[in-house]
């Protein structure tokens, strides 16, 4: 797929426009399995974990899409499209791997700007052969199925949509683990703090989403720390977070099992803040406010961290509103076993919502400051990195970098806009320190 233009809207799904490179079919129509006469098709890309449904041209949710493949797929409106990443040009032999409950189906079958009708029959799965293609840019692609006619009640399972040929040479696509494959590349920046900082006691920084790119399921996470991390989130269509947490040093994914001289305890929260305990990825304290923060604005974040000299350190979390310029407390936290200041500073973006993971989103993180007893020092060097799905090349959309001497950060949506992992950026100094009383700050 090339060049793809996302409209996003504020609801889980949206309206696309697409242009593709262009691709050649040289076919007729199928009405038969694949034989021996046919193409080798090798490569398997399960529906499970590569499509999403699509109706009138929006994304939508439902559970056509489950985790064997494509099932219950009844609606003459749904069109089921396929992504996979093509690393060359050349030639590509199609097809898909499907059966019909009952009878017979005709489906129609789009790959860049041509279509091909086939007919489906048999209650097992079979290999059906659709066509060859030229394939003339390296980049994402994607397959549309859609349902014409039926004489059982659903047009077809599919299990997967395969590929043969010289150009299909070290295709990605997800493979398994389906659940965090659909989900999309987690990517972050990681902050290089200047030589003889050590001691740093409060983190601040700034973030601004663009218009469009708030899209549901987003985290966009702007201090992070060794044990914590303070950002906001895109929870629905009609509810957003600003969210603090902090790990437990007792490592588990079930709170419950976190002994009560190592669980988080909580020192203090701001108004409208809700508390309690999270898990599945490690354990501790959490706190969130449900605010409805605009794209297109800037916030502000500041959190800071503060030994007490017996063993235990106290973080705070604080967000700055443009629109009432007033710093308001989230919450402030105890970590048992814990002697440190602020340490391995971060930011990240992730998609916490598999049917969204289709969509793209993008932050801007700007003006990183760290304060230790000398005073504020600016943040202008980052490393690029991604998580597993991004390194195993399950997923490729996403980036990073300086956009505006901002930072920024990216995934989703199957864009060809990639970045090499571990990449290094550096920005301008902007030379614009916080101007914050800390004795204002409301406190415990």
């Amino acid at each position: 797929m090339k060049n793809t233009i996302f409209i996003p809207t504020s609801i889980l799904t949206l309206v696309y426009l697409t242009c593709l490179s262009s691709c050649a079919f040289i076919f007729n129509e199928q009405t038969n399995p694949a034989t021996s006469s046919t193409p080798t098709l090798n490569i398997a890309i399960p529906t499970a974990g590569n499509s999403w449904v699509m109706d009138h041209g929006i994304y939508t949710p439902g559970d056509i899409v489950t985790a064997e493949g494509i099932r219950q797929w009844s609606n003459a409106s749904s069109t089921i499209r396929t992504f996979f990443y093509l690393e060359q040009k050349g030639s590509i032999s199609l097809g898909i791997r499907a059966k019909v409950s009952s009878g017979v189906s005709r489906i129609q079958c789009t790959f860049g700007n041509e279509s091909q009708n086939i007919t489906l029959e048999g209650s097992r799965f079979e290999d059906f052969y659709i066509g060859d293609f030229q394939v003339e840019n390296p980049g994402y692609y994607f397959v549309d199925l859609k349902g014409l006619e039926k004489d059982g009640a659903v047009y077809a399972d599919v299990n997967d949509i395969l590929l043969g040929g010289a150009g299909t040479r070290d295709t990605k696509f997800i493979k398994d683990d389906f659940y965090f494959g659909r989900r999309g590349p987690s990517v972050h920046l990681n902050f290089n703090v200047p030589a003889g900082v050590e001691q740093v006691q409060w983190f601040y920084s700034e973030l601004t989403i663009p218009k469009n790119q708030d899209v549901i399921g987003s985290y966009f996470m702007a201090n992070g720390f060794g044990e914590g991390y303070f950002g906001i989130q895109v929870n629905s269509a009609t509810e957003r977070k600003i969210l603090f947490s902090i790990w437990s040093p007792y490592e588990t994914d079930n709170p419950s099992d976190v002994p009560e001289d190592y669980k988080i305890k909580l020192l203090k929260k701001g108004a409208g803040v809700t508390t309690g305990e999270f898990g599945n990825e490690g354990s501790g304290g959490q706190s969130y406010k449900v605010y409805q923060w605009k794209a297109g604005l800037t916030y502000g974040f500041l959190v800071g961290a503060q030994p007490t000299g017996n063993g235990q350190t106290d973080y705070a979390a604080y967000f700055h509103d443009p629109a009432t310029n007033k710093w308001s407390l989230i919450a402030e936290f105890r970590r048992p076993h814990t002697n440190t200041y602020l340490k391995h500073l971060y930011s990240f973006l992730e998609n916490f919502i598999p049917e969204t993971g289709v969509l793209e989103r993008k932050g801007l993180y700007q003006n990183q400051w760290v304060y230790d007893a000398a005073g504020w020092h600016e943040l202008t060097e980052v490393t690029f990195t991604a998580d597993n799905t991004a390194r195993k090349a399950y997923r490729l959309d996403y980036s990073g970098g300086v956009e505006n001497n901002s930072f920024y950060l990216k995934n989703c949506g199957f864009s060809d806009d990639n970045v090499l992992i571990d990449s290094r950026f550096e920005r301008n100094k902007l030379h614009n320190a916080p101007k914050i009383d800390f004795t204002s700050l409301e406190k415990y």
